[in-house]
């Protein structure tokens, strides 16, 4: 135990840079995918057909393989093809291409949650708002809208609180967020090897993370009830 709490320092200070990294590209996901995922909802429902077959068909093969592939491919492929890192080196350039398979990845997730939500409001209010003169625009953002927020919030709440814990996928291409930065206390990182307790801090953060998640959608679910 006096041997752990030597320790403890030099751990928390690594737990907690890889804990911001993993904050920092689940916030960057959030803030891409979105809204990404409502423009390739509108893709998917479009009334010109090969628009809407090609984006039904990406959505189709993003959601149908893992996360875990996409990042490989993304981070090393252009590379293969092209013969040097368009990414850049370093931890910066491993973000950059984590950041934007995770926006893609989740957008299309997110743009089902939303194809479904705009489907389920009946089609009747858009032909009320056009027979009091709205155009279709302002049907969509003053009606729609905001009933399609209120049908979304469970789902999306779901993909949220999975993309906590799918950020830890980033370190396939040694991403250092907080799982990496507990594991390099087993292979040996700032004197310390073989330590396997770091592990179990990175669940704790993890639980609090979501835990703080999970209240704030709740919230926001609580403010959307007018619509009931």
């Amino acid at each position: 135990m006096e041997h752990i709490l030597q320790q403890m320092p030099i751990v928390l200070r690594s737990l907690n840079a890889g804990f911001l990294q993993t904050l920092k590209l689940f916030f960057v996901t959030g803030l891409g995918a979105i809204p990404l995922g409502l423009v390739i909802a509108f893709g998917s429902m479009s009334r010109f057909r090969p628009l809407s077959v090609l984006t039904r068909l990406v959505v189709w093969v993003v959601r149908g393989t893992p996360l875990m592939i996409q990042l490989l491919i993304i981070y090393y492929f252009p590379g293969i093809v092209l013969h040097r890192a368009i990414w850049g080196g370093g931890e910066a350039g491993r973000f950059l291409a984590a950041a934007i398979a995770f926006i893609f990845n989740y957008a299309c997730y997110f743009s089902e949650i939303y194809r479904g939500g705009i489907q389920s409001v009946p089609a009747g209010q858009t032909e009320a708002g056009l027979v009091l003169g709205m155009t279709r625009p302002q049907i969509f953002f003053r009606v729609t809208l905001l009933q399609v927020v209120k049908r979304i919030v469970p789902p999306m709440s779901n993909e949220i609180i999975t993309l906590v814990k799918d950020t830890a996928l980033a370190r396939i291409i040694a991403l250092q967020e907080i799982i990496w930065a507990g594991q390099a206390f087993l292979r040996g990182s700032n004197g310390i090897a073989g330590a396997l307790w770091p592990l179990f801090f990175t669940a704790v953060y993890y639980l609090i993370f979501n835990g703080v998640v999970t209240l704030a959608l709740e919230r926001l679910e609580k403010r959307l009830d007018y619509f009931r």
